[in-house]
């Protein structure tokens, strides 16, 4: 499961927590208002259309990689995508996705950054993890 967020909604220090480099914090308002004034453009917030501009660029571009979506979920300020295994490496099928989402977006008129740098990422070992991710993934879709 890879999850990654709109530029500048869910920064370091965010109240409702944070991940870096795979653990999680909780917030902490003076770290997330440094975040924020270090920003150099506004934040990204997605539309309802941009939301399925980004939903299926990223399903297109699985099909280009060969990768199997599980579920996919994509918020007005951050996307969930539970995905097969592949043997390429999750930073390069991430960078594809976003890149792919991009310039879709660009084509639809969005300019500027859209996504922050890095990712989460979650593995899922056996059946009972991966009907778990799928059902929080679904749920997001909501």
């Amino acid at each position: 499961m890879i999850t990654w967020t709109t530029y500048g909604t869910w920064l370091q220090g965010d109240e409702r927590g944070y991940v870096k480099n795979g653990k999680t914090y909780s917030g902490n308002k003076a770290l997330k208002t440094a975040n924020e004034s270090s920003q150099s453009a506004e934040a990204v917030l997605l539309s309802k259309t941009e939301k399925q501009i980004v939903k299926q660029a990223i399903i297109e571009e699985a099909a280009l990689q060969g990768q199997k979506i599980y579920a996919i979920s994509v918020c007005s300020n951050h996307v969930h995508l539970l995905a097969g295994y592949i043997e390429k490496p999750i930073s390069k099928i991430v960078a594809y996705y976003k890149k792919a989402a991009r310039l879709a977006l660009k084509s639809k008129g969005r300019t500027g950054k859209v996504w922050t740098r890095g990712y989460d990422k979650r593995f899922c070992f056996d059946q009972t993890v991966l009907n778990q991710k799928i059902k929080y993934v679904r749920d997001h879709e909501k």
